[in-house]
């Protein structure tokens, strides 16, 4: 694909990070925007949109240097390079999750109702990162002969060149598309506090452990078997998700 648009000088400008960006500043615009219509503070909401965006850059480049730690052993300082490409999402999900979560009871914010007025950006976000990752080349999928697969050319592109491969990256990026409308319907019909941010858990975590099967970039097999360690870490998720909305769920009901 593209993996550089333009360099000039020592600067480069990656797609991975500009497709990364504007993923995020059309979250954050989303959620303001919400924010607003709901009556709760736009400032705290910045505040807090920055501190999960940083904890997931962060909790995803960790993620992804724990599962290719033989790469960052020979060159430390290469773990920085964002804009390269290199996130394991569930990695930041996690992190921006509980560093969110703290902050929310931080400033005051209404716990579950901030988690749902932010799923769908995490969504959306999620629907040009993937983009990113094709740009990129990275997140990969395996050989394959479908009339859809893609095959990368670019010298500087982290997936194997002149060969078809399935475009994983696309999967996820319709299936976020997807889930981004799903839950902007479900934000309109209430059952529960929290119903959303539950939806979001609990599809994200099925698509991802779907399209590993047609993933072909390493992403760890510690656990060993025939899943990869991320597909564990999806169905881990799936589960959580499937035990929050019933306990939601039943705490709605009590009088």
């Amino acid at each position: 694909m593209f993996p550089v648009l333009f360099r000039w000088g020592g600067f480069s400008l990656h797609a991975y990070g500009l497709f990364i960006a504007v993923g995020f500043l059309l979250g954050i615009g989303l959620a303001l925007k919400e924010a607003r219509r709901q009556g709760l503070s736009g400032e705290r909401l910045l505040d807090l949109s920055l501190v999960i965006i940083i904890s997931a850059i962060i909790g995803s480049r960790l993620l992804y240097a724990i599962i290719h730690y033989p790469q960052y052993l020979k060159d430390p300082l290469s773990i920085v390079k964002i804009w390269e490409g290199g996130l394991v999402f569930f990695g930041g999900l996690i992190l921006a999750f509980v560093v969110g979560g703290w902050y929310i009871k931080k400033v005051g914010l209404p716990f579950w109702e901030t988690a749902d007025l932010l799923a769908p950006s995490l969504a959306l976000g999620q629907v040009f990162g993937r983009l990113g990752c094709l740009a990129a080349g990275c997140c990969y999928g395996r050989p394959t002969q479908v009339p859809w697969a893609v095959t990368f050319s670019h010298p500087e592109c982290l997936a194997p060149t002149g060969i078809a491969l399935h475009p994983t990256q696309l999967y996820e990026s319709g299936a976020a598309l997807v889930l981004f409308f799903l839950l902007i319907l479900l934000r309109g019909k209430k059952f529960f506090v929290g119903q959303v941010v539950v939806a979001y858990l609990f599809f994200s975590g099925w698509a991802r452990w779907l399209v590993e099967f047609f993933r072909g970039d390493y992403r760890g097999n510690l656990l060993g078997g025939g899943w990869s360690d991320t597909q564990y870490l999806s169905g881990l998720i799936l589960l959580f998700s499937l035990g929050l909305g019933v306990y939601l769920f039943k705490k709605k009901e009590k009088p």
